[in-house]
């Protein structure tokens, strides 16, 4: 079945996002230390699709080895993985497109995989600044047609619907496709 991954910077609230994109609550492990999640994990939702939380890129307090091993694992689960139809990409809106950020969108548009990026934490600014982030961090992919971006909170459910039918598209674009096939 298709899925859908969500890979960032350690720390932005990707469990969070998938938790409150889920409605439930512990379905990915929380955590305030940056770099918990250390292994690729499916979940399997009620459609038979699966949401994929990967490690976060950053690994701040990881042995090299080991965040060598994951960037390989990674980059290999992105590139040859074929249920995978988009990437999710949370960004603290307070530190967004950082190089690492740039590097995963930039291997999203070299093997065509669609990526939606959620400016996490938009709760921590006023809703003017945090607009003014979102148009500029928009102007700047704006070149980039399989990219849309969406402010996010995953306290305050902002964003929540919205990063809902992101995923429904993706995952449904597939089967889609098959169903155009037979008519």
């Amino acid at each position: 079945m298709a899925e859908v991954a969500f890979a960032g910077r350690s720390n932005v609230g990707k469990s969070s996002a998938i938790n409150a994109i889920t409605n439930r609550n512990g379905l990915a492990k929380t955590s305030k230390t940056p770099g918990r999640t250390q292994q690729i994990v499916f979940f399997e939702m009620e459609s038979g699709h699966r949401l994929v939380d990967l490690p976060g890129y950053g690994y701040a307090k990881a042995p090299e080895h080991l965040r060598k091993h994951w960037e390989t694992f990674i980059t290999e689960y992105l590139v040859k993985r074929n249920e995978l139809k988009a990437l999710v990409i949370p960004m603290d809106i307070r530190r967004p497109l950082t190089p690492l950020d740039v590097t995963m969108l930039e291997c999203c548009w070299d093997i065509g995989l669609p990526a939606h990026v959620l400016l996490t934490k938009a709760d921590k600014f006023k809703r003017g600044k945090a607009m003014n982030i979102f148009q500029s961090v928009q102007k700047q992919l704006l070149s980039e047609p399989r990219t849309s971006v969406q402010l996010f909170s995953a306290p305050n459910k902002q964003g929540v619907s919205e990063a809902r039918k992101a995923l429904k598209s993706f995952l449904m674009e597939d089967e889609d496709l098959i169903a155009g096939q037979g008519a």
